[in-house]
């Protein structure tokens, strides 16, 4: 990226524009907030790419961009809201998918596959009740596949705070999984 070779920033846009937007929307909940937020952390990514000095992966140090973006996106949504006197709502569309929700792997028995769908749709939709620290984390691990160390750079927390939330996070889903039989 320090480069500037012609395309280099087209290719990173390409490459982690889902995941940006993946991870701001685990973050805010809102669509066009999401969008925002990932548009912002490219135009910030761009300004600010010759500072990139190859102390963590290029994605840790995108990432934690995205992750301020994000919260001072929240910071001002709160602002707002409390200004005017809106409540935080989980979604703005309830009949747009969950961009966080993966889909399973292929069955060959189609009620299985309907089944294991079912289940990660139960799971990302406990994923969403969890504290946001919490859920930044398992986001980030399960569904980015991030290392501790790396989660703790973007979250500009510890490795152990990382172990803690996603123990935390871990614990909760399976009771709240065993509890529905």
């Amino acid at each position: 990226m320090a480069e500037r070779t012609p395309g280099a920033f087209d290719r990173l846009v390409e490459r982690y524009q889902e995941r940006a937007y993946r991870i701001a929307w685990s973050v805010l909940r809102d669509r066009e907030d999401a969008r925002d937020c990932s548009q912002e952390a490219f135009i910030r990514l761009h300004e600010s790419a010759g500072s990139f000095a190859g102390q963590s992966k290029f994605s840790t140090w995108f990432y934690r961009i995205l992750v301020n973006c994000c919260l001072d996106q929240r910071r001002r949504r709160r602002g707002w809201r409390r200004l005017v006197g809106w409540r935080d709502q989980r979604a703005d569309a309830p009949d747009e998918p969950d961009p966080v929700e993966q889909a399973p792997a292929p069955f060959t028995d189609p009620v299985e596959g309907l089944h294991a769908e079912r289940r990660m749709s139960r799971v990302w939709a406990l994923v969403d009740e969890l504290s946001p620290q919490q859920r930044a984390a398992v986001t980030l691990s399960c569904r980015e596949g991030l290392a501790t160390k790396d989660i703790a750079a973007v979250l500009s927390v510890s490795e152990a705070t990382v172990r803690v939330h996603l123990h935390r996070a871990l614990s909760t889903l399976r009771r709240r999984l065993g509890d529905e039989g």
